[in-house]
């Protein structure tokens, strides 16, 4: 069986994982914009939570799915052209929005054009890389997602304080508008860019796997078939993800607002810190999980990165209590620590996914694995947060403990589910 050349492999991988930092960039910035966003608009934790967890994450996960069957039969570079600029639009029209259910719009269609991005590109990579490569290019990839909230947070906190300072003042259109709309305003921008470089790349020929009679999708109702022969091993790697991702989601998007609510730190100040953090973190996780994973699979196979996710899923478990930190650095670190071992969890399971269904399956199992981390993790880790300190503490101040009650039981479920996988998977126990 051939592959494309690793020179072509790379490249494409590189603006993947760009547009995957892109991706993520224009979802996670909310985060640095809370307080600002809260005060022009008059609304609560409550409904800040849902424009950044719910208009996004439910639009996100019900799209992806006839989004990834798209992936299967469409020529998959031109969904993510597509999907690009839809997210980059929308972006944009946030920056303009002046009304709480406008803003949540233009929330819905940034949801809609970034769940265009992560079952094309994952099943491009599987064209693209051999088996033993996979969970390297998979972690590179992924690591432009967990970048992009790292990067929302430095450079939305050093753009937010320059517009503060007049960096548009002489600038139409611009000068007018409020700085956390600059901000949003000026992040959709790269998105055109990053469409043109999407024209230097091909589409893949699509690779058979054994028992795989012709790269043609097949019918719907026969993939779906496929996936539920699957579901023993692919549950427990869909629910334990998604239950990482309600930590993931329920401290990134809150840590910004304890920083500012109970240390006093500032936009630059918080970009510094929680950006940097989180990119060193998130980097070494990603790429550390899959390389590890890559280096056990050609002693042990493919089945032992279901092993490796529970190990890690245990080793986040301390970085739940970040939000109870005494410092604004024992703070971070805890969070920083969560993201290595959760970014580790996620590259190993998708990969193991990618392991287990064979090609034409790939767009729609990459899609269910997005709709549980976005629907669980986005939705619920970031909405349910908020509720619990709306309607629990009724405190500003108590994000922190928020965040401990909602990560905490969430990484000792999805402990407890990549266990049952390795189990089931390795083991065959029923």
């Amino acid at each position: 069986m051939s592959w494309p050349k690793p020179s072509v492999a790379w490249w494409a991988l590189l603006l993947f994982s760009v547009a995957a930092m892109l991706s993520y960039t224009d979802r996670q910035v909310l985060s640095l914009l809370i307080d600002p966003i809260r005060g022009e608009l008059a609304i609560t934790d409550t409904q800040v939570s849902l424009l950044q967890g719910l208009a996004f994450a439910l639009i996100y996960s019900i799209a992806g799915l006839p989004l990834g069957r798209i992936a299967d039969i469409f020529p998959r570079r031109i969904v993510i052209i597509v999907g690009i600029a839809v997210w980059s639009f929308a972006t944009l029209a946030c920056g303009y929005a002046h009304s709480f259910a406008g803003l949540f719009l233009a929330r819905v269609f940034v949801g809609i054009g970034e769940a265009c991005l992560a079952p094309a590109a994952m099943s491009m990579i599987g064209d693209y890389f051999a088996p033993q490569r996979r969970g390297t290019a998979i972690g590179v990839f992924l690591l432009g997602m967990v970048l992009g909230s790292g990067v929302a947070v430095m450079v939305g906190g050093s753009v937010l304080q320059a517009v503060q300072r007049g960096l548009v003042a002489g600038i139409p259109l611009l000068r007018e508008l409020s700085a956390w709309r600059v901000v949003l305003v000026l992040m959709a921008f790269p998105g055109v860019l990053l469409v043109l470089l999407f024209l230097t790349i091909r589409e893949p020929s699509r690779h058979l796997q054994a028992g795989q009679e012709s790269a043609h999708a097949l019918p719907l109702k026969e993939v779906l078939r496929g996936l539920v022969r699957f579901q023993r091993s692919l549950l427990p790697l869909y629910l334990g993800m998604a239950l990482l991702s309600v930590g993931d989601y329920g401290m990134s998007n809150w840590i910004p607002a304890l920083l500012s609510r109970h240390f006093a730190m500032d936009a630059g100040q918080i970009g510094a810190l929680f950006g940097s953090a989180v990119i060193i973190g998130a980097a070494i996780g990603v790429f550390g999980g899959g390389f590890v994973a890559d280096r056990l699979v050609t002693r042990k196979g493919p089945r032992v990165r279901f092993l490796v996710a529970f190990l890690v899923a245990a080793l986040a478990l301390p970085g739940a209590f970040a939000g109870l930190g005494g410092t604004a650095q024992v703070v971070v670190g805890g969070y920083a620590w969560w993201t290595l071992m959760s970014s580790a969890g996620a590259a190993v399971a998708i990969t193991a996914i990618q392991d287990v269904v064979p090609n034409h399956m790939r767009g729609l199992a990459i899609a269910f694995a997005s709709f549980g981390n976005m629907m669980f993790g986005l939705g619920g880790g970031t909405t349910l947060t908020a509720w619990v300190n709306d309607h629990l503490f009724h405190d500003p101040l108590a994000i922190g403990m928020s965040m401990t009650m909602v990560a905490l039981p969430a990484g000792l479920l999805a402990m407890a589910l990549f266990w049952r996988g390795w189990r089931v998977t390795c083991l065959g126990v029923p």
